[in-house]
């Protein structure tokens, strides 16, 4: 078993108890030697889940880069992502080129087909938070240009509008796993369409793009794109660097002009071809916060919204608001909880100005992982564990701690050791 004691310090024992049991089952547990297709050591979200994922994991690697001599695992994981880029680019056509699957599985051998989609974008964000905690440069070198050619496919084939906002879809023209691509049962995807491309007509062509653009994962690219673009500066690659800021300013103008809603307090998902706002607040909403959107007097707005009953269930942030008439607090992305999510939430309040909330929602989502257990999810209201025990994304649990975001769950790690400094 993982010894906690030696790299991590808390007056709480309790803390010290879920430390341990994060490292050892979400993180440690999690990481398996290579199986083809993939040919280096991967990480496994847990569960019935089988094969390396992207959001998943980077909650996972930033967490495991804290400890020495995981290095190379590191990029290996990494690599797995790239190598599945090129087998797709040997075997797709242009517009395709340089996609990442949402996950790539073991024994897969239609990987051609499935999954046909991809996954939120946050790849650049994992390699930076690895970065800033190892100092490891060869890791960047190795990931910096599929990183943006991987942006330049989310720009291409999910802003197909191009006015900078990002839709989900899918090559498989299979309208739920076009949702696979962001929050899965987001209510405010409920009327999702799959069309054509609205210029590209090619005969071969199917049904493959979302008339949906979501706030969330038009914020994670932005977040991946601020990433992006300080690795592009650290690597002296001024070009890149350029490239990445005018894709995030022109993506935060169009989030401010069109997906902004002031009475609701948060960022809606708008439909792609009229651009009228969805009126269903959800999660998604509120990712803005962690890529650094919103303008000061929105993220004031928005911290006031979410101290509203609507959002402050006993366990925050649901999933969706409260009084929405699909709202049900163990719904999968339909009223429950996640602790992932708050994490983001919970940076981005604190980056805004707003720590005092920031802290509710860690330390809430800290003391339910403590008295319930470490799952994927959680019932918005009781608290009740939901979904995938030892998930291993839920150890962002730690990460609320590690980055100081808890007020009255310490962790820190200890001093001496300046390679594991706070990302």
């Amino acid at each position: 078993m993982f010894d906690v004691k030696e790299v991590f310090t808390s007056e709480d024992p309790a803390v010290m108890r879920l430390t341990g049991e994060v490292f050892d089952q979400c993180i440690l547990g999690k990481l398996f030697p290579a199986e083809p297709p993939m040919r280096h050591n991967w990480i496994s979200p847990g569960g019935h889940y089988r094969g390396q994922w992207i959001w998943d994991t980077m909650f996972v690697v930033d967490l495991l880069s804290i400890l020495p001599g995981y290095e190379q695992i590191i990029r290996d994981v990494f690599q797995n992502y790239w190598d599945f880029q090129e087998r797709w680019n040997r075997a797709k056509p242009d517009y395709a080129h340089d996609m990442i699957a949402c996950m790539v599985e073991p024994g897969n051998n239609d990987w051609i087909h499935y999954p046909a989609y991809s996954q939120i974008p946050i790849l650049a964000w994992g390699v930076e938070r690895v970065y800033r905690r190892t100092g490891d440069r060869e890791l960047v070198r190795q990931c910096l240009d599929p990183l943006e050619r991987f942006h330049e496919w989310y720009w291409r084939e999910r802003d197909v509008t191009e006015i900078g906002l990002i839709a989900v879809g899918s090559y498989s023209e299979v309208i739920q796993q076009a949702r696979y691509e962001t929050f899965d049962n987001e209510c405010n995807l409920d009327d999702l369409k799959l069309t054509r491309h609205p210029r590209r007509q090619g005969a071969t062509e199917g049904c493959w793009y979302g008339d949906i653009c979501a706030a969330g994962n038009t914020s994670y690219l932005i977040q991946g794109e601020r990433s992006l673009q300080r690795l592009a500066d650290l690597m002296g690659d001024r070009s890149m660097a350029l490239r990445r800021q005018a894709r995030i300013d022109k993506a935060v103008a169009a989030m401010r002009a069109y997906m902004w809603d002031q009475e609701a307090g948060t960022f809606l998902s708008i439909n792609r071809d009229t651009l009228g706002k969805i009126p269903v607040a959800t999660i998604g909403g509120w990712i803005p916060l962690a890529a650094g959107v919103p303008t000061a007097d929105m993220a004031r707005r928005m911290s006031e919204a979410l101290r509203t009953p609507g959002w402050q269930t006993p366990l925050p942030v649901p999933t969706v608001h409260r009084m929405d008439p699909r709202f049900e607090s163990s719904a999968f992305w339909r009223g429950d909880t996640w602790p992932a999510t708050n994490y983001q939430i919970a940076s981005g309040l604190a980056a805004y100005g707003d720590p005092v909330l920031a802290a509710e929602i860690a330390d809430k989502t800290v003391e339910n992982a403590i008295r319930n257990g470490i799952s994927e999810r959680y019932d918005s209201i009781t608290g009740r564990a939901e979904g995938v025990p030892f998930l291993g994304m839920t150890c962002t649990v730690l990460t609320l701690m590690l980055d100081g975001l808890c007020e009255k769950y310490p962790l820190s790690l200890r001093a001496g050791d300046s390679r594991r400094s706070q990302a």
